[in-house]
């Protein structure tokens, strides 16, 4: 070995034939030394120079014995994907996983999450909320913990992301990651890497609910959730409108579809009608009234809650305090909504 060291591979920065492996065997019975060199199965374009280097250096070193070099094809081991070092152990804890999904954007989705978590805490369950909608993360914003930096732990080897904590509610937004201005462009296998990472590589700990804010739509992002996350059921956000109403019966079937085949614990009505502040007794539906009913009643799913359009839900939400912590009428409702998942989940 000590002589085949001094056998170099031009092509391999100078290194020698002992460092990159290629000696695969030797044998000697006194009289004769058999070296065997391997190489991949793509022809090296020096073989030659190297089975002639590799003699030579016998005949050097060992001048009364008889040579052989022979050559051998060697399996090169296939390239490791790239990809995410991600199993479910961090979320092992959690009893439940909830998605909340909407048919379409601008239904209110993110708001019925926020409030929700912070409802369940409320009621004494420990709940974490990871926020999906990688092309529109509204979490930190409605939060108040824009500019917040999670911090990193190592855990078992593994290093594990620590969620923001504000209101009793653990907290994951990508929107912690990117700037506020930055425009994420990923495609959809790039965005489920990321979600999947955001998600299975965070210290969750103990949770009672785990609520996933799922982009609006149905998509591969939907299905990797499902799929990947284990997520086990799933609430539809929708408002009384015909077009947004049209779009939830899309979401609905996806989540039923035998290759996602997700529970629906069921629908939540948002903006269900308006109500001035100063005269809480007043409704008037704007968007339509009880569409939500009907379509629970035509798709065979249980109408949750009925959430009013009230400007303190609005205000709420962009001051970073949302309207289920207060003693309101208004965040009765969510308290009827989060009760009621609890109840079902």
């Amino acid at each position: 070995m000590a002589a085949l060291a001094e056998v170099t591979h031009p092509g391999q920065s100078g290194k020698s034939i002992t460092e990159l492996g290629m000696v695969r065997d030797i044998e000697s019975d006194g009289k004769k030394i058999t070296v065997t060199l391997g190489f991949g199965k793509r022809r090296d374009p020096l073989a030659e120079y190297l089975i002639g280097a590799t003699r030579a250096a016998l005949i050097r070193h060992f001048p009364d014995c008889g040579s052989e070099v022979k050559t051998v094809v060697v399996e090169e081991p296939a390239p490791k994907k790239k990809g995410l070092d991600l199993d479910d152990s961090t979320i092992r804890g959690i009893k439940h996983i909830i998605g909340i999904a909407s048919g379409k954007g601008g239904v209110g989705k993110s708001t019925v999450a926020v409030n929700l978590a912070i409802a369940l805490t409320r009621l004494g369950y420990k709940v974490g909320l990871a926020d999906a909608d990688v092309y529109g993360p509204s979490v930190p914003t409605m939060t108040g913990t824009q500019g917040a930096e999670p911090m990193a732990e190592e855990v078992d080897g593994k290093e594990l992301i620590i969620p923001i904590e504000k209101y009793g509610v653990k907290w994951m937004s990508i929107g912690y990651f990117a700037g506020e201005d930055q425009a994420l462009i990923w495609r959809g296998p790039m965005a489920c890497n990321a979600l999947k990472q955001m998600i299975l590589q965070v210290k969750w700990g103990e949770l009672d609910f785990l609520l996933i804010d799922m982009p609006p739509g149905t998509g591969d992002i939907h299905i990797s959730l499902v799929s990947d996350i284990r997520i086990g059921s799933a609430v539809i956000v929708t408002t009384p409108q015909k077009v947004a109403l049209a779009d939830v019966a899309k979401g609905v079937n996806m989540f039923r579809n035998d290759n996602v085949n997700c529970r629906i614990l069921g629908l939540v009505e948002n903006m269900a009608w308006f109500t001035p502040q100063e005269h809480p007794q007043e409704k008037y539906f704007l968007f339509g009234k009880e569409g939500g009913l009907q379509m629970a009643r035509t798709l065979g799913l249980e109408l949750l809650a009925q959430i009013p359009l009230v400007q303190s839900v609005r205000e709420s939400g962009d001051a970073g305090e949302p309207d289920a912590l207060s003693s309101r009428p208004d965040a009765n409702a969510f308290l009827a909504l989060a009760a009621r998942v609890a109840e079902i989940a």
